[in-house]
């Protein structure tokens, strides 16, 4: 059975904010004038290699604007490395504006509304999206 369009939001939505919320307990939820940068330093201090045991993934975020860029996390067994840049065949990819990412981590845009209306796109593996979450809580 395939599913419905419906179904597909509310899986994108809860990845979202479990990747979120995540990123911003780490970065001690930053002020909104924060910086992607800052988020992705804040995601370091809450890796928990326990839940990455076993896992082989590698993420991208594309991220336009003034504070935009491109980071990657690589995810092997256990441990990770992050770096900005752009990392060969990433199994998820997030896209969106340095001010809409930053404003869904920090709960000032709801991930579901961002992931609507357009301003936030998650491309790849939708089960490989949700472990970020329970990677870097």
């Amino acid at each position: 059975m395939k599913p419905s369009t419906g179904d597909l939001s509310l899986a994108i939505s809860a990845i979202v904010v479990t990747v979120c919320l995540g990123a911003t307990s780490a970065a001690s939820k930053e002020p909104s004038n924060s910086t992607p940068q800052q988020v992705f330093d804040g995601m370091r201090q809450s890796f928990r290699a326990s839940q990455a045991k076993g896992v082989h993934a590698r993420y991208q975020w594309d991220l336009s604007g003034p504070n935009g860029g491109q980071w990657w996390i690589d995810v092997n067994d256990g441990a990770y490395k992050m770096g900005k840049g752009k990392i060969d065949n990433p199994n998820v990819t997030f896209v969106a504006t340095d001010k809409d990412w930053v404003a869904v981590c920090s709960g000032q845009l709801g991930g579901t509304w961002a992931y609507l209306t357009g301003r936030l796109k998650v491309r790849g593996d939708q089960g490989v999206a949700r472990k970020l979450g329970e990677i870097f809580p």
